[in-house]
């Protein structure tokens, strides 16, 4: 299988049947084998009857997975990505505003040799105030924060080689970083711009309470990118900076009893100093214990702490 769509579908049972229609007239032309794989997200209209008809209809190209309940976006691309066959992963929007006809062109882009070819909708086509501005705002500090300058992380539209999203797990609403966990094992990442149409049917999904979800992820990503292979570094950090604050108040202290004979046990100062140093200290024990689980973790599994690319004349 050369090529695989991935599709979380949550109350999309009238967007369902042009969206195929759209991927059919976008994929048919190819020379290789595709598919496209459809994750019901425990839909509460008629989605999955539809999803059911279709892949009657279509058994070659069309698998379907449905969950028991919704568990949310990022739980569906997950079970579709790990359901699917393909060489090349494409994930999709259900609801008829990402454009399959962008698809041949993401994976020319790809035939350039990119590991993950990244949608930008340039000129988008949702209220600006709700959906488009929490959106640029989150990009911009996501670029910022990983290093990764995307203009555009929300966009489902985006193209894998499968070699660069395997290796870690989604949850949450992580599915906006995959390009950040692709490139931390090495991805060549190229953003290109794509059609963006207006929801025809149904709502969206997400509001502003998104931002917050977002906001807690990327404290997440950020943990798991600087520090997971080397939690020392931030919890020893952490504890040693709050031991030098409790050494810098003791000096102090010092200073005052010595030349204006102030007492040092009579200033709150030196309570304070005192639990600086056991919370510092405290610190750097769990980066200790942090670095036991790490350790742990990767010889338990055998989970090499670098990624290959290629190799030659090796079995």
């Amino acid at each position: 299988m050369y090529l695989s769509l991935v599709i979380p579908v949550y109350n999309e049972e009238e967007s369902l049947p042009l969206l195929f229609d759209a991927i059919h007239n976008a994929l048919d032309s190819l020379q290789e084998k595709w598919e496209v794989v459809l994750v019901d997200d425990g839909s509460k209209d008629q989605s999955l009857k539809v999803l059911e008809e279709l892949a009657e209809k279509d058994t070659e190209h069309i698998r379907v997975v449905s969950f028991r309940r919704n568990f949310g976006q990022t739980a569906a691309m997950a079970a579709g990505i790990d359901h699917a066959k393909g060489e090349i992963i494409v994930l999709l929007d259900a609801d008829l505003q990402n454009d399959p006809a962008d698809i041949p062109m993401m994976l020319s882009k790809l035939d350039e040799g990119y590991d993950v070819v990244s949608g930008w909708r340039i000129k988008r086509k949702d209220t600006f105030i709700t959906r488009t501005l929490p959106s640029n705002m989150a990009n911009g500090l996501i670029s910022r924060v990983t290093g990764v300058e995307l203009h555009d992380y929300g966009c489902t539209l985006k193209a894998y080689r499968r070699e660069a999203i395997t290796g870690f797990r989604l949850y949450g609403e992580m599915h906006r970083f995959i390009p950040v966990f692709a490139h931390s094992v090495g991805a060549k990442i190229i953003e290109v711009p794509v059609n963006h149409h207006p929801r025809q049917f149904g709502e969206a999904k997400y509001g502003l309470e998104r931002i917050v979800k977002v906001i807690l992820d990327l404290f997440t990503v950020k943990f798991l990118l600087t520090y997971s292979s080397k939690p020392i570094y931030l919890f020893g950090g952490a504890g040693i900076g709050i031991i030098s604050i409790s050494a810098a108040l003791l000096i102090f202290l010092a200073i005052r009893r010595i030349f204006f004979n102030i007492s040092v046990f009579g200033s709150p100062l030196f309570q304070i100093s005192a639990m600086f140093f056991i919370l510092g200290f405290q610190s750097i024990l769990m980066g200790l214990i942090a670095e036991l689980q790490v350790r742990t973790y990767h010889e338990s599994q055998r989970k090499p702490t670098y990624t290959v690319r290629k190799k030659i004349n090796i079995e």
